[in-house]
């Protein structure tokens, strides 16, 4: 196993851009208000990994999934998320003005886990990933992409934990309900438009 530095940092620096705007770095940051941070980045860090082995390994398969599919799946969770967020984020009916906060491993994990792990197939990252691997060697490619989507996902939850502490947990949960409908949206446009 060859480790080239410059292509870590290569597919890292490519990849830590391509996934700033991406949205999930927004899903993490709407599931962090309302699930265990930490909980949420080991799901996405786990669907990255995986996302990375699959690039590294076998890119080629990743065109073989019809993209409307994956964008409708996508779409799905998104809007799921969305709904779930305003509608605990709604009314004024808590007696005791908390929310109810997910915070079982298991359940945190395993929405985080598949809202990734569905959302980045065919995405620009993991087609990136796969690109950089043919070219500059596998290990080194999955270490910089793998460590850049894990970079990414804790930046959001750190975001999304700095946004909560300082606005009300009611505010967070609407203005993240509405910007996962907006990526649901944004998916289902993608599949009418890509």
């Amino acid at each position: 196993m060859h480790l080239d530095p410059l292509a870590i940092l290569t597919a890292f620096g490519l990849i830590f851009l391509a996934e700033l705007p991406d949205k999930t770095m927004f899903a993490s940051l709407a599931m962090g208000t309302r699930m265990r941070p930490l909980y949420v980045w080991f799901g996405t860090s786990s669907a990255f990994i995986v996302h990375v082995a699959i690039a590294v390994g076998a890119g080629g398969l990743i065109g073989l999934l019809p993209d409307w599919i994956v964008k409708v799946v996508s779409a799905a969770l998104f809007a799921f998320g969305a709904f779930m967020l305003l509608r605990s984020g709604g009314g004024d009916d808590d007696e005791d003005g908390e929310i109810k906060t997910v915070t079982g491993f298991w359940p945190v994990y395993s929405t985080a886990f598949m809202a990734v792990f569905i959302s980045e197939w065919g995405d620009l990252t993991q087609i990136t990933t796969a690109n950089l691997a043919a070219s500059n060697g596998t290990w080194s490619t999955a270490i910089g992409a793998a460590v850049a989507l894990m970079s990414v996902s804790a930046l959001a939850l750190l975001a999304g934990r700095f946004i909560a502490k300082r606005v009300p947990l009611k505010t967070v949960q609407r203005i993240g309900g509405v910007c996962m409908l907006a990526l649901a949206i944004w998916s289902v446009v993608e599949i009418f438009t890509g």
